[in-house]
């Protein structure tokens, strides 16, 4: 496996550049059950005060609004059950836990395909790069907030419906309330494409947190998006295809 560094701005080290790309390529929508069932996951998690994200990133210093987490948590559990949908029929995997926890308490991983322990990322359907916080994984890519268990496998889905920027143009975004069917009806007609790019095993991710694949606070990424906490990084067209994981478990 080869993995590529971010390359740097000779005139400014603070400005990254993205080095490798994978555009994307639609593997499938997402099933209306699976949607609703996201949804309502979402809503209960935040707008409906049944559980809680917490409203900041480890090592970051914005603090989301409801709006925002609702669209990072509606978008991170679709992306599950497009994992789910995708792999349910080839291989021995659990449909994504709904479960509302108070803020502290989650489930222990997303799932367990097989005998893999796995967590899913998720991002945009342009996203270029997995990100993972520095501050909540050990040197031996232990996941701390969960007792420092570790990951078999990570898994990238991006989405091609945006639904942070649905929010922003209804301007829900920064909200802290909102109705239930209000919001619904703004996503309800969305046809929810999504695309698996890759997959790192725990050995890559450990390779990457020991050979410091980092972006700092503060950097400007692509000389724009400024960072609002130091993250791990990886290229998604610098990870193992999907369907190598298929040939794999055969």
């Amino acid at each position: 496996m080869k993995f590529n560094r971010l390359e740097i701005d000779d005139n400014n080290p603070k400005i990254k550049y993205i080095s490798v790309k994978k555009y994307f390529n639609e593997n499938g929508k997402i099933n209306e059950e699976y949607v609703k069932k996201s949804f309502e996951f979402a809503y209960s998690m935040t707008f409906g005060s049944k559980g809680q994200h917490r409203s900041y990133r480890s090592g970051g210093r914005h603090r989301r609004k409801n709006g925002e987490i609702f669209a990072n948590t509606f978008q991170g559990k679709l992306c599950e059950f497009a994992v789910y949908q995708t792999l349910n029929e080839s291989h021995d995997i659990n449909e994504p836990d709904l479960e509302v926890y108070e803020l502290g308490k989650w489930d222990k991983y997303d799932f367990k395909i097989d005998d893999l322990i796995t967590s899913i990322k998720s991002t945009k359907y342009f996203g270029q790069l997995l990100l993972l916080e520095t501050k909540d994984w050990t040197l031996d890519a232990e996941y701390i907030p969960n007792n420092n268990e570790h990951y078999d496998i990570t898994i990238m889905v991006r989405l091609e419906d945006e639904i942070e920027q649905t929010m922003k143009r209804n301007r829900l975004y920064y909200s802290q309330m909102c109705d239930k069917t209000k919001l619904w009806n703004k996503f309800k007609s969305n046809s929810w494409a999504f695309d698996i790019p890759g997959y790192l095993t725990y050995d890559d991710l450990k390779y990457l947190i020991n050979n410091k694949f980092i972006i700092n606070r503060g950097d400007l990424l692509n000389g724009r998006t400024k960072m609002d906490a130091q993250n791990y990084y990886c290229h998604i067209a610098d990870m193992r295809n999907i369907l190598d994981l298929e040939k794999n478990n055969e």
